[in-house]
């Protein structure tokens, strides 16, 4: 596959399948690159797949999930290269893994809303930021159990994705309540948790979601209130940022933005450092931030 190619099937699956986060549309595609490689080493093979990967982190699509997932993706399927008789072996090997690989992912983000919603009680008010998918199956999750529960969403800007949300849960029988972002302070003191996803989760246990999280999870720790994230583990990154600057260029901007002037352009993404998160609700657990970097070493094992 063309590297043109590869960025429309991406983006194809991102566009027609909004269930589809951007890193489960990243090995669905590199799985599509597999199954079609006609590479003859496995040298090559890992050259196809890399590529395929630099095509997918330059399109307008959030960086972050991209990279993680393809790296834990590529290392997963790579542990079959060794002992076999011969490279199509190895490749039949490797789409198989990769094929179970994905299938375990798809099931996680059904796994960590059980967890999460068994938090969510009668009564509850939750605030959210933006648009998580994970957070909203948690919610519905909730829902079904015929617990009653309010939420307040953030607007989001610059993409305005919490009204999404909104109607998403509020198609659901939800209770919800769109704020605006610098609303988030004055709704603080009437919630009893938040609860947000991510686009990454850094060694440190921090993680890199919509920016405005790292501002709610400060005012969250300040007004004693409970700040949960929800995320699959393919987003565990072996990144670790030490502030803000810290982040790559590439995971707080669009590819087009990297042309500009950054310091004229506002990033897209921000890093919430792990003192103020409670708990990550995850695919392997519930987890503690600093249980985040044990559970990462055991991935790439």
């Amino acid at each position: 596959m063309e590297k043109e190619e590869i960025s429309q099937y991406f983006d194809s699956i991102i566009r027609n399948e909004t269930d589809v986060s951007a890193g489960m549309a990243a090995i669905r595609t590199l799985l599509k690159v597999l199954e079609h490689s006609k590479s003859e080493t496995v040298q090559e093979l890992r050259v196809c797949l890399q590529e395929a990967i630099d095509a997918m982190r330059s399109t307008e699509n959030p960086v972050t999930a991209i990279a993680s997932g393809s790296e834990l993706f590529l290392r997963f399927i790579t542990l079959a290269t060794l002992d076999t008789p011969s490279f199509a072996v190895c490749k039949g090997i490797m789409l198989g893994r990769g094929k179970a690989f994905y299938e375990k992912l798809v099931v996680a983000r059904g796994k960590i809303a059980k967890a999460a919603a068994q938090f969510i009680t009668d009564g509850s008010i939750i605030l959210t930021h933006s648009k998580s998918r994970v957070v909203l199956q948690a919610m519905k999750e909730a829902a079904a159990s015929n617990k009653i529960f309010e939420v307040y969403v953030t607007s989001s800007s610059p993409d305005n994705s919490g009204e999404e949300m909104c109607r998403n849960l509020t198609n659901l029988g939800i209770s919800c309540t769109v704020i605006l972002d610098s609303a988030m302070g004055y709704v603080m003191e009437k919630v009893d948790m938040v609860m947000v996803g991510a686009e990454g989760v850094a060694e440190s246990g921090g993680v890199i979601n919509k920016i405005g999280t790292n501002t709610m999870a400060i005012c969250a720790r300040e007004m004693k209130k409970p700040f949960y994230v929800l995320t699959e583990s393919f987003k565990f990154s072996r990144i670790y940022p030490l502030n803000q600057i810290d982040l790559p260029d590439e995971f707080k901007y669009t590819s087009s933005t990297l042309n500009k002037n950054l310091k004229k352009e506002h990033p897209m993404v921000d890093y919430t450092p792990p003192q103020y998160i409670n708990l990550l609700f995850t695919d392997l657990g519930i987890l503690t931030p600093s249980a985040v970097s044990d559970e990462l070493i055991k991935l790439y094992l």
